[in-house]
């Protein structure tokens, strides 16, 4: 890969318009309008914190393991220990992220289907949906990389004209356009509970969701040409171009809002596509419908593709159960078939719980913020206790680094807690945040696994970069075809 396809991995799996659109009605009932528009920059400010420790981090370890790897060169001591738990949860939130991107995908994808030809949005449906969405990037990632990588490149261009496209029919076709004051102060609390504050800081997760996928660029680096800098700037420039075009979107699709409480509580259960509607007419919001699709698509091929890299590269060193199946690489197209099938399985695992749970989707993308923001964080923290003693790469913040990192912990910290609290109120079965439960099982199995028996051979992960060792595995593979 190229440094513009690292780049364009992570700047995919962020898609704003995949995330934006996606939680957009969350955002509406948790703090309208005025966190829609002030909680995307806070957001983007403080990711960009997270993203620039990381940077540095992956400048000093390109490798496809990423995180995991990292806290394991980093700690002073327990390495296995802190590489471990970084890798669970960092499969924890690769799996969710994905599930949440295609879940996400299709939603929209039958909400299109309801308009064109009557395919309801009911549970079942969409779930029927979302299940040939994963199977679709599936396939498309057992084709080869080269393939992933035009895509890829392909995709950045999608996101970046669909948003001037979507904003610009915004601006120019609706009757009328709601007034800044609107689109910048107006509050709302549809979540039951009585606290504006902590009604304003749940309005948070449409943005903090979107944010998260970009580590992609740090698993695909024993892929990418000089990767001890392309890696960390392709990290980097996906948070800073996505929080550019997303904060453009954002406000494009609240000043076109024409009737609000008719589009959040839209048929289609999709906000936004009830705005592109109202706003500019049947035809050209299903035109607009189509252009959010095409893009969430390409995120959830991106997003496949970075989850089974993270599980190839963690069950290479015999992390996961099973992992001599899931570390062995197709001698045809060189990806990691069974890796990609594990993501995509797993992600429709998480996925099922909306047949009965109808926040079931919220809960998906709190547990992709907790699982990859935590395994993001690690590293970082790690990287503090070094202090001088880090041995930097190419691509460093020099005095910045520790500022920098505290600031990154610190937020981390916060959005854990956050996302694992109740989102509305009053709690019952059908709107429980199954998120702690979720964080719990798979830190509890992992916990269990580590002090009954990894702790005995676990010893860290490995690494597969070297010329020679890369030579040995292209030959085993051709001795296979």
């Amino acid at each position: 890969m190229s440094a513009f396809s690292n780049f364009a991995v992570s700047f995919t799996i962020i898609s704003v318009l995949s995330g934006c659109l996606t939680l957009y009605g969350t955002g509406m009932n948790a703090g309208g309008p005025a966190m829609i528009s002030w909680g995307w920059p806070i957001v983007g400010l403080m990711t960009l914190f997270v993203g620039l420790a990381m940077a540095e981090v992956c400048s000093s370890f390109p490798t496809a393991g990423g995180l995991y790897y990292w806290s394991a060169k980093l700690a002073p001591r327990n390495g296995p220990a802190w590489s471990w738990f970084t890798g669970w949860f960092n499969f924890l939130g690769q799996v969710a992220v994905t599930a949440g991107i295609d879940f996400g995908a299709a939603t929209f994808i039958n909400a299109f289907l309801d308009l064109q030809w009557g395919f309801s949005a009911t549970p079942g449906h969409t779930v029927l949906v979302f299940g040939c969405v994963l199977l679709l990037h599936a396939l498309l990632n057992q084709f080869g990389v080269r393939l992933v990588a035009l895509l890829g490149d392909i995709s950045v261009w999608w996101h970046v004209v669909g948003v001037l496209v979507i904003v610009g029919v915004l601006a120019v076709k609706p009757a009328h356009h709601r007034s800044a004051d609107f689109v910048f102060t107006h509050f709302v609390n549809n979540t039951g509970w009585g606290s504006t504050f902590y009604v304003a800081l749940l309005g948070l997760l449409l943005a903090q969701y979107t944010f998260t996928g970009y580590d992609a660029s740090a698993h695909m680096t024993e892929e990418t040409h000089d990767a001890a800098r392309s890696g960390p700037k392709g990290i980097v420039a996906s948070i800073v171009v996505s929080l550019a075009a997303g904060w453009i979107l954002l406000i494009g699709l609240t000043f076109a809002i024409q009737d609000y409480d008719k589009e959040l509580a839209s048929t289609t259960g999709v906000p936004p596509v009830q705005i592109f509607i109202d706003s500019a007419g049947v035809t050209t919001g299903k035109l607009l419908l189509l252009i959010a699709i095409g893009a969430q698509l390409f995120c959830g091929m991106s997003s496949v593709t970075a989850n089974s890299r993270m599980i190839y590269a963690f069950s290479r060193d015999g992390a996961l159960p099973l992992s001599s199946f899931w570390h062995r690489v197709n001698p045809r197209t060189r990806t990691p078939t069974n890796a990609i099938w594990l993501a995509a399985g797993g992600a429709f695992l998480l996925g099922l719980p909306y047949l009965w749970n109808v926040t079931a989707y919220t809960a998906v993308t709190s547990i992709a913020v907790i699982g990859l923001y935590i395994a993001y964080v690690l590293p970082t923290f790690l990287r503090l206790r070094q202090g001088d003693r880090f041995e930097r790469g190419p691509w460093h913040l020099g005095r910045w680094s520790r500022p920098i990192g505290i600031v990154a912990v610190a937020w981390v910290c916060f959005i854990s807690v956050l996302f694992m609290l109740p989102t509305a109120s009053p709690v019952k079965a059908a709107n429980f945040n199954y998120t702690p439960l979720a964080v719990l099982v798979v830190l509890g199995f992992a916990g269990v696994w580590w002090a009954v028996s990894a702790r005995k051979w676990f010893t860290g992960p490995k690494v597969q970069g070297s010329a020679e060792e890369l030579a040995a595995l292209e030959r085993e593979l051709e001795l296979q075809e």
